[in-house]
């Protein structure tokens, strides 16, 4: 590692053994190794961590099964004007302010992004952030863990028994 012979080792046994002599010597032995093992534990974690957040941001290929679901608009028959319907109908994303609200489907609770790794609960701040055209919907939490993703960390959705 440093390249210390038998020679040098002895050395530096005999300057720390007159330095702190023979009574402290295996205390200091003792608090030198916890040391090197919690730098060694702590190292550890850290590459670990490092590690986990470096795969969490590498795109996954999109799950082999998703289902989406579309609803059917209404529209102007060629018979009936098209000022004869509502606004809602002709655009359902429209509100009476102008903004646009998307609602995900009723009964799937579970989203998730396509290509991302983690998978969120309806009420999640997360959510909001997620583009409607690249959104996964799941009914169930065990879908969603078949499919690949993992729970979010900051809503860790769970189903009641």
């Amino acid at each position: 590692m440093f390249d210390i012979g038998l020679q040098e080792l002895v050395l530096i046994f005999v300057i720390a053994l007159l330095v702190f002599g023979p009574k402290n010597l295996p205390q200091l032995g003792r608090s030198m190794g916890r040391a090197m093992r919690e730098f060694r534990r702590a190292s550890d974690e850290f590459r670990t961590t490092i590690e986990t957040n470096l795969q969490m941001n590498e795109p996954d290929p999109p799950p082999a099964t998703t289902t989406t679901t579309t609803e059917a608009v209404p529209t102007a028959s060629p018979l009936a004007p098209a000022e004869a319907l509502p606004d809602s109908v002709l655009d359902p994303l429209a509100t009476s302010d102008g903004v646009a609200v998307v609602e995900p489907p009723p009964g799937e609770p579970y989203l998730a992004q396509r290509g991302g790794r983690l998978f969120h609960g309806r009420d999640c701040g997360w959510v909001r952030k997620i583009p409607e055209a690249e959104r996964v919907y799941f009914k169930q939490v065990s879908e969603a863990k078949d499919a690949g993703f993992m729970t979010c960390p900051s809503c860790e959705p769970w189903e009641p028994a």
